[in-house]
């Protein structure tokens, strides 16, 4: 047995979907307006995932212009068949459902194939016969959401059957993420229900025939932390299944972290966590402890855990292409941003971080307890031009620490917008001569006060010194009362003026 620490894949990674190619598994997740779109992993063990792509790398494949806060790309799900990986998804913002496939989940993937039919959380199933089978939300005639299923030619995306109501689920509200799998010749269809908030849980039925009637599993929820108050981890749901070569069951799911203030309050997103799955006597399955997801969870990985994961990265820009890490919102202009030599060149124009297409690009936070530092050089710093650092939550809420131009004069100053309020907090007058400085945005809790807060520093002389404060409930869902599905990332930014970043560091804070 194997003990790992949950979440497995750690900051915004929302809606897992797992597949397994002989000793490989691959996962994908929800990117909605950030680009490019659906994250690809790879692992051995199931718990140590390297991030080996994006399965959506291409405007054609991925138009998200006007695309509005967690709009865009909806739950993909991975399935591979035959020598060849599918992965189906929906663009809100624009063309429903459709799926892409590619011989190399590393590689490029195809045009997407356009599918008609309304609804989200698309998922394939490949059938004995060779016949394949579409299922993901839809209504009733009388605008009833429930689960619809339908045959489908994965090549054309023609609809080759009725569509159907599958199920309605167990009684939760919002059925949704729906699954197919055959085993010990029934269909099982997994769902989530109670919708993806605190009341979040999974729940399965199953059926002789793939149109069902479909029966309710007896001890549903099969996976929920409802119940568990006290529980770091919360909002288990959305999971995929998958079996091992050695005939071990497993389950990923979305869940969230609290705060480490003990409030109801989560700013890293919804992240991937794994439990062990068995099978009773009658042919339904357990989620382990108790169909809990925990910090801490044991069972029987197919490999050994390989190595311990950091939730540090550090950029230098030696590398004429950014690291897949790198994430941009909605399709950027990429004549916007040059990497190589050393440093990031951002040629900001007059976007800012709340327009469609800001100069921004940056990573996930991953851990609570996180900082991330940069050295900032901007020249050409006029009236109200701006280069430097964000935590970004969306267009609407974000927290940005940069160098000002103003009225002849250069400042480090720090700015809030949270929803419709945007304001300068603090300022800090520079020297004219200094056209370079070291930023760092810190997420910490006050050893006195016990708060969590994003501080905001800058490097003076050799330490550095506090600019401003704000609490991280501005960056959370709870906190705004607005319903975002992502999480915090942190990123460059320029507007109005050319800036070099050098030498990125993301790094855990340790006392």
């Amino acid at each position: 047995m194997s003990v790992w620490e949950n979440p497995i894949i750690r900051g915004y990674h929302p809606d897992p979907s797992i597949c397994r190619v002989g000793e490989d598994y691959y996962l994908v997740h929800s990117s909605f307006e950030f680009f490019p779109g659906v994250p690809i992993y790879h692992s051995k063990n199931l718990v140590d995932w390297e991030l080996i792509g994006h399965c959506l790398t291409r405007k054609g494949q991925l138009p998200l212009t006007g695309c509005r806060p967690s709009a865009g790309i909806y739950a993909p799900t991975i399935r591979y068949h035959d020598g060849l990986f599918y992965v189906i998804t929906t663009n809100v913002s624009g063309g429903g459902n459709f799926l892409v496939t590619a011989s190399d989940p590393a590689g490029e993937w195809s045009d997407p194939v356009w599918i008609d039919q309304e609804g989200i959380d698309p998922s394939l199933f490949f059938d004995d016969d060779q016949k394949v089978y579409y299922c993901g939300t839809g209504e009733d005639a009388n605008g009833k959401q429930g689960i619809v299923g339908f045959e489908l030619d994965v090549k054309t995306g023609r609809i080759l059957s009725k569509k159907k109501i599958l199920t309605y689920g167990s009684g939760g509200r919002f059925p949704e993420g729906p699954h197919l799998y055959k085993l010990n010749g029934y269909y099982y269809l997994m769902l989530a229900e109670g919708g993806t908030e605190y009341g979040h849980m999974e729940t399965i039925l199953r059926s002789r025939s793939v149109w069902g009637p479909y029966e309710s599993c007896p001890h549903n929820p099969i996976l929920s932390n409802r119940d568990e108050m006290y529980n770091n981890i919360q909002c288990t749901g959305h999971a995929d299944l998958c079996e091992d070569p050695q005939g071990n069951w497993w389950m990923v799911c979305l869940a969230v972290r609290k705060l480490p203030s003990g409030q109801m309050l989560h700013n890293l997103g919804r992240e991937t966590c794994l439990t062990s799955v068995i099978w009773d006597d009658a042919g339904w399955p357990h989620a382990a402890m108790n169909g809990t997801i925990q910090p801490k969870m044991e069972g029987p990985l197919p490999v050994a855990v390989s190595f311990q994961q950091t939730a540090d990265f550090c950029d230098s820009f030696t590398q004429t292409t950014l690291h897949p890490e790198w994430t941009f919102v909605r399709n950027p202009v990429f004549s916007r941003y040059e990497t190589g030599s050393g440093a990031l060149v951002l040629h900001g124009n007059c976007a800012d971080l709340s327009d469609d297409t800001p100069t921004f690009v940056g990573v996930r936070q991953t851990e609570f307890v996180q900082s991330a530092t940069v050295t900032v050089s901007a020249c050409d710093l006029l009236r109200a031009s701006k280069a430097g650092l964000s935590a970004f939550y969306s267009a609407e809420n974000h927290y940005d620490c940069y160098l000002l131009g103003e009225n002849g004069h250069r400042y480090v100053a720090v700015s809030r917008r949270v929803m419709d309020n945007e304001s300068v907090t603090a300022k800090i007058l520079l020297p004219d001569d200094l056209f370079s400085v070291i930023l760092r945005i810190a997420a910490r809790m006050d050893a006195k006060s016990g708060a969590y807060d994003y501080w905001f520093e800058v490097k003076l002389g050799d330490r550095f010194v506090a600019v401003d404060r704000a609490t991280a409930a501005g960056l959370c869902t709870e906190g705004t009362k607005t319903m975002t599905f992502t999480g915090v990332f942190y990123g460059v930014f320029a507007v109005s003026c050319d800036a070099s970043f050098t030498d990125f560091r993301l790094e855990t804070e340790r006392s």
